[in-house]
């Protein structure tokens, strides 16, 4: 089997081509050139093609990729959440890669989209539940399901969507609310946060991966599949609790109600239900493996 992987030296990009490749895959990771994040893939196995492709040339891929691959995994994504301009590039980018996607003979194509496309939702949140996304990143994403959906079906191409909920684990990317907890908790800080009252559902990347790989393997055509763990609770429920998985004494001083008030409980019903996936690492042991991997 082979796939091809946009934002493979990324954060979740990352741990899917690992998981691809210890799953027997070839693999053909698209890098964005020059990026210090891509000697994480250096040296890792033989069957791991590495090809530096900037997002505005994913036309060219076909002719960097000289075989035939089974399926496309397009995570490739840029810019800040109201960055209009960098997330209108992105729905183009993501047009691109999937037209490769059919000139390299995929089977199928593999959308990653965000939470961000359902907006603000009260109550467990279902693949068909109501999308209103507040921000430009979360519109466009919503933009690019609904374009590649269309465009797959012209070009006979099997297509997918999952939606990730919130990734925690190796190489997410600082300024984010669970990095900065827990380098702050390990350093025994006094830290201030909102009230924390919304719900939250963290999800271990590496599990993200394999769920991923599921939807290319088993999930149906034309479907979008939520990618959570499934068990959403407070967010300050696990704020407390990483700071007792790490041993910390840090005075935690939980403030105002965040606003806008996300809260987020999604549903994996659907994703278990089509191809027997189901998340294995429980949040206070992936807390503590990638508490290990910090320095």
């Amino acid at each position: 089997m082979k796939a091809i992987v946009t934002g493979a030296a990324g954060f979740a990009g990352y741990s899917l081509t690992v998981a691809l490749l210890e799953s027997g895959y070839e693999v053909y990771a698209i890098l964005k050139p020059n990026s210090e994040h891509n000697q994480r893939l250096k040296g890792i196995k033989d069957s791991l093609h590495l090809i530096e492709c900037d997002c505005g040339d994913f036309d060219k891929l076909p002719e960097m990729i000289p075989v035939s691959c089974d399926c496309f995994y397009h995570l490739a994504w840029f810019g800040s959440r109201d960055d209009f301009d960098a997330q209108r590039y992105n729905i183009e980018c993501t047009l691109m890669a999937l037209e490769s996607a059919a000139k390299c003979n995929c089977k199928r194509f593999v959308g990653i989209g965000s939470q961000a496309e359902y907006g603000i939702c009260l109550g467990e949140i279902r693949e068909d539940s109501i999308s209103t996304p507040i921000t430009a990143y979360g519109a466009c994403k919503l933009a690019a399901l609904y374009l590649t959906k269309c465009r797959a079906e012209q070009l006979k191409i099997e297509w997918v969507w999952g939606r990730i909920f919130s990734l925690y684990g190796d190489y997410e990317p600082k300024g984010r609310m669970l990095p900065d907890l827990v380098e702050n908790l390990s350093q025994n800080r006094e830290m201030h946060l909102s009230s924390c009252e919304q719900n939250w559902d963290y999800l271990y990347v590496k599990d993200a991966a394999k769920a991923i790989i599921a939807i290319g393997e088993s999930g149906h055509n034309s479907e979008v599949y939520n990618i959570a763990h499934g068990d959403g609770k407070a967010l300050r429920e696990y704020v407390l609790q990483a700071k007792e998985e790490l041993n910390s004494i840090s005075n935690i001083i939980f403030g105002k109600r965040a606003n806008p008030f996300i809260s987020l409980l999604p549903s994996i019903d659907k994703i278990k239900k089509d191809t027997g996936w189901a998340p294995e690492v429980p949040f206070e042991v992936g807390l503590k493996s990638y508490f290990n991997t910090l320095d």
